[in-house]
């Protein structure tokens, strides 16, 4: 709170931004096991995740599950990699049922890519964020990573972690 007179502004020193796990929290975010727990009991089933990370530091790993209870078209599982100290290292995975996945329409931008299982990936970047997209037994995953440390991470380290699934 700021308050202005004559010229002088008082702040009041206890207002201090939230950190991490309190934003993430008040998101609606969980831990990892969590979330995934929520997604595998919502689908009945399990679902497999990379075993590999990128090769960055992370300091926080959040999770959630996104239930759309009216159209069940939109169910996903979020998960989210981030560094406290380092914003620009943050991974994210993201996994919904292949029968509701995304369509990535404009190919001129998209390369693609075959994983190790011999499954098609397709790559692409945007102004925020590179993505790896791919589907795995009856999931489509979505890997994306800050564009910022796209030269520490490249395409091909998300295809091993892809692969490690």
């Amino acid at each position: 709170m700021f308050v202005l007179n004559n010229g002088t502004i008082y702040a009041n020193l206890d207002d201090t931004a939230p950190t991490l796990e309190e934003t993430f929290t008040e998101a609606g975010y969980k831990s990892v096991s969590e979330a995934v727990k929520e997604f595998e009991d919502h689908f009945k089933t399990e679902v497999s995740l990379p075993k590999m990370e990128p090769s960055i530091v992370f300091t926080h790993r959040f999770g959630k599950f996104f239930d759309d209870p009216n159209y069940d078209m939109n169910d996903a599982l979020s998960i989210h990699f981030l560094n406290e100290r380092t914003p620009e290292n943050h991974f994210k995975v993201d996994i919904r049922p292949i029968q509701n996945k995304l369509f990535f329409n404009d190919r001129s931008k998209q390369q693609e890519l075959t994983l190790s299982n011999g499954q098609q990936a397709i790559y692409f970047e945007n102004d925020l964020f590179n993505f790896l997209v791919f589907e795995n037994e009856h999931w489509q995953f979505m890997f994306g990573i800050d564009k910022k440390v796209s030269n520490k991470v490249t395409k091909e380290e998300l295809v091993k972690i892809a692969n490690s699934i």
